[in-house]
């Protein structure tokens, strides 16, 4: 049975490896990686391409490919803000092409709201912006979805995104 002075020492000696061992582990490895539920068309490119942005941007994903019609609706997104692809992090709602960026500032910020949406298609935004666009940046806008299904600008981008 180990002494009183025995337990103390290999406490101390745990109170101070455990914090310089987590120093040199990677932040992901620290941290669990924020989980994105998508649902989209299995044949689509540009979503799987949306899929490789967040999964780069550090996210885990899981796909499912059985179209996002039904997903859109049961995360109450309108038909309106509709795109290919829907996700769903942190019980939030993402709808079309929304930079990983803006997926992080929602969950750091957890405003009241249904998610975030990038209506249509455009140009520039992450998985529309391959060599196939040569170079071709649109503006675009990511909506806050809010309550009642309103819209207001969280983020506005003059040419694209930088991934």
């Amino acid at each position: 049975m180990p002494t009183k002075a025995l337990t103390r020492r290999l406490c101390l000696q745990h109170a101070i490896a455990l914090p310089l061992a987590a120093a040199f582990l990677p932040a992901q490895a620290i941290a669990a990686k924020p989980q994105v539920e998508v649902w989209k068309d299995p044949n689509c490119g540009c979503c799987e391409e949306w899929v490789s942005h967040l999964q780069k941007s550090g996210f885990a994903v899981r796909v499912f490919n059985e179209g996002n019609t039904a997903a859109r609706k049961r995360l109450g997104i309108p038909d309106a803000l509709g795109s290919c692809h829907t996700g769903s992090v942190g019980g939030y709602a993402l709808e079309g092409h929304v930079p990983a960026k803006e997926v992080r500032r929602l969950l750091r910020e957890k405003p009241k709201a249904i998610g975030l949406a990038v209506p249509g298609m455009p140009v520039g935004s992450p998985g529309m912006d391959g060599a196939v666009y040569e170079g071709r940046k649109d503006a675009f806008d990511v909506l806050l979805v809010l309550p009642g299904g309103g819209t207001r600008v969280f983020q506005s981008y003059a040419k694209g995104v930088a991934v």
